[in-house]
This record gives C-alpha cells, structure tokens and sequence, in this order.
C-alpha cells in the first residue's frame, strides 16, 4: 500500500527482532520484493531511535487520554489507535509546521470531525430498530475513528461491543460512570514499550483468554438460582450473547453508512463517481437537453447533485444514487413556470384496486418508471448551468436548454403526468371522471385492465395475464 500511495518503492526496512519481523512468509516476501532488511541487536533499541522515540510519544500521549476519561486498560488498542490518528494530523517541528498527513497526501486535514476520547455520547437507533415508543438514542462511549469508513467508533456499555455511528451527540466534559469494578480491574493490560514483540503478543493473547473466562465465570454466577433446578428439556433457550442474527449484523453494518453532502466529497469515491456518470447518461440517453449559447433575455437556473443510497429490504445496500436536481426555488411562476399541479391516486382507490384484483383472482402488478420526471416534455423555455464537475472543456459559458423536466423543476411532475396521460389515451384507455389518475382499457377479446397511477408509481391489473405481462 505504501508504494501505491506514495509512488515510491521500498528498498529497505529497518526493525526490531519481532516475530511478525522474522516469519517465513515475511522474510520470502522481502526477498521477493528486493527490500534489503536492517535489524537492529536484540535490547539495543537505541539503534532504531526514531521509530522507539515515535513510539514513546504515542504511548504516552495514549497513557494521557486514557486516563483523562479513566477508562480502563482493556480500551488500550482504541486509545494507541486514536493517538496515532491524533498525531498524523497535528503540526510537526520536524516537517515545518506542516502535518504529516498533509506532507504524505497533499492535502490539508479536517479536524472539525475530532471529538474528546472517551467521551459519554448518545447514539441515534434507527428507526427499523426501535418501537415508536422507545428511546431515540442510547448512551455510548467514543473510542476512536474508523479510517474506511465515514463514522466514529463507539463502545456500548450494554452489548460490550464496538459499533460505528455518524448519528451521534457528544457531551465532551461528561465521562461514563465505571460502577462495576469488573469492568476496571479485568482488562487487557497496555504492553510495555520495552518488552520484546513476541513476548508482548503472548502475554496480551494470555490476558484476552483470561479475560474471557473471567467474563463467562462471572455471567454464569449471575444467573438466577431457579434456572438450575429446570429439566434440560425444560431450560429457557437463551441464544449467547456472541451469537447475533443475520439481520441484527446487516442493520449494524448499515448504521455508519454515508451519503456525500457536496460534489468535493463524492467525487473521492468510484462508487458515486459512477452514479453520476449514470444519471447524465440516462439524462443524454433522453435527450433532455441541448447545450446552447447562454441567453442574454432568459434566466438560467443553477443544478446541483444529490446524493442517496438505496438499500434492499433486508438493510444492505442495493446501490448507490446520484440525482441531477434543478435549483427549482429560483423560478419565477407566470415567467419561467405555469402549471405545476399534477394528480395522485387516492389510497381509496388503491385500495379498492387491490381489494378487487384479490376478489376475482387476478394478477397484481406494480412498478416505478426509472427517471419519470425526465420523460416530461416542457412547454416553456427554460435554461440551466452545466452540472458540477462535467463542466465541457472550451465551452464553459454554455448552458443547456431543456427539452423535457429535470427534477427539481416546479413544472417537472405536471409535465411528466400530461406526458404519461397522453400515453393512456393514445393506447386505448379511458380517464375515469371522478379519478384522474385511473385508466381502463376493455375489449370482448382481452377483457378488461385497470390502472392508478401515483405519481412515477404504477399498480395495475386486469383479468388478461397476457396483456398484463
């Protein structure tokens, strides 16, 4: 990774004798990659000075934050984790008042994001995760950043478990209340900077095992004496605690997902970059708009994108979406728009719809038109900028000339329902009088369909499964 990031290759590693340094798998890889190995006489840290002098200021800065919050010692890898973040992004003497990120990446960091470590903070519970009744939050601890993706990383005191949030409250100057001495005294122990690797790694693997039973030790003194004279048929099935559901795991890992708030933002990442790529290709693909000469008697509206990520029912992401949106609060009625109502059905009469279609056993379809709003063909002359980032070269004081709706565009659902009621009416169907949005279509031979439409959403049925299909 590093010669990726940096565009420069390794040609020498200076360590310790550490296990991880000294592997079979380690030493072939290094011999394969040409890297010329340097290591230093076993208890003679001294001969790698910078990278053991690094090392102390992490650990004691760790050792200051840690106790700041008196959080006990089995956070320490979080606590080594966010000091190493902390310091990658502060100034340094050596660098010229410049942060090493900023000297590694080129760009200067962020830091509105940082927060206290070890700070009580209150964790906003999805909505599919909770009764209307229930709380809207839980408290939680923060324990650090998560680098791959755009969330804190939170303990929570309940399950004993590290999630990731971007919906989260913090109160800085408020720490959590350590009542239970379990969770003070038993932990794992930070490692002494002057032991050697291998020795720590064992002694911190011997501590999580003990740690463990000790956990298991105490929830089984916990459990409630009358449970032990039930049957072994007759015990309450309790699922472990280590144990979740799939859904429980997918929901989690769905909470720290994030939708980008500005073009800058999305266009670091492929995936989104992509989504607008779709959505001017479908937009080109529809000839929605032409590029022109800027008008000089004609107001041209601004664009914007946003930016939304679609999940399946089951909570995982489907896709990621980039919508084109017109700057529609700019528009002027009488001058730049006429109409702009367009009718819905009524849950009457999709009710009444579904209600039928189960009374004679018919099939039952729904779908959503994919870009409806783009589809409607506008009657007035309305201009707007080039999108963000897709700006044509040599012709930056272009604009384009709509053809049909963007969303965004006070006229676009009044242009797209005209254009998908012209289309009923061209394929043989007829407006019901007192329904706007429902269509009917019979003949002695097919016999008859029906449709309501809301909007770009479409429920239909009808007693020919062919016509239907």
């Amino acid at each position: 990774m590093t010669e990726l990031q940096s565009g420069h290759k390794v040609k020498s590693l200076r360590s310790d004798r550490g296990g991880e340094f000294m592997s079979h798998e380690f030493l072939a890889y290094c011999s394969e990659a040409g890297i010329q190995r340097q290591l230093t006489v076993a208890y003679s840290p001294q001969q790698n000075g910078v990278v053991e002098r690094k090392n102390r200021t992490v650990i004691e800065m760790a050792k200051s934050m840690l106790h700041e919050k008196s959080l006990p010692y089995e956070f320490w890898a979080e606590d080594v984790h966010t000091a190493v973040y902390l310091l990658n992004i502060c100034p340094s003497k050596s660098l010229e008042k410049m942060t090493p990120f900023e000297a590694y990446t080129g760009r200067k960091p962020g830091i509105a994001h940082l927060k206290v470590f070890g700070c009580l903070c209150h964790v906003l519970i999805p909505s599919v995760l909770r009764h209307k009744l229930e709380e809207n939050s839980h408290k939680c601890i923060f324990v650090g950043y998560e680098l791959c993706e755009k969330g804190y990383r939170l303990y929570d005191p309940k399950t004993r478990k590290i999630i990731l949030s971007r919906d989260v409250y913090f109160d800085e100057e408020v720490s959590w209340k350590w009542e239970n001495p379990s969770n003070a005294d038993v932990g794992i122990p930070m490692p002494d900077g002057n032991q050697d690797t291998a020795e720590t790694e064992q002694r911190v693997l011997d501590d999580q095992s003990q740690f463990l039973d000790t956990q298991m030790q105490m929830e089984e003194e916990s459990a409630p004496q009358g449970e032990e004279m039930l049957d072994e048929t007759q015990r309450l099935d309790h699922t472990p605690h280590k144990w979740r559901s799939i859904n429980d795991i997918m929901a989690q890992c769905n909470m720290c997902i994030v939708e980008p708030d500005s073009f800058e933002e999305a266009d670091l990442d492929d995936s989104w970059r992509c989504a607008m790529e779709a959505e001017l290709e479908m937009i080109e693909k529809n000839n929605t708009w032409k590029l022109v000469d800027r008008p000089s008697n004609k107001p041209v509206i601004g664009v914007k994108w946003v930016y939304k990520v679609r999940l399946n029912l089951d909570g995982t992401v489907q896709k990621n979406k980039a919508r084109l949106v017109a700057k529609g609060y700019s528009q002027k009625p009488g001058i730049d728009y006429n109409e702009t109502f367009a009718p819905v059905a009524r849950l009457d009469t999709i009710r009444t719809l579904i209600a039928l279609a189960a009374q004679k056993e018919w099939n039952l379809f729904q779908l959503d038109v994919k870009s409806a709003f783009l589809n409607g063909i506008l009657k007035e002359e309305v201009y707007v900028e080039q999108p963000q980032g897709y700006v044509q070269e040599s012709k930056e004081t272009k604009v384009y000339r709509l053809n049909k709706a963007l969303y965004g565009l006070k006229q676009a659902p009044r242009a797209w329902y005209d254009e998908i009621d012209a289309y009923f009416n061209t394929a043989g169907f007829k407006k019901s009088l007192s329904e706007a949005t429902l269509y009917i279509k019979t003949s002695d031979t097919s016999g008859i369909i029906i449709v309501s439409l809301y909007v770009d959403d479409i429920i239909y049925t009808g007693s020919c499964p062919k016509m239907l299909e």
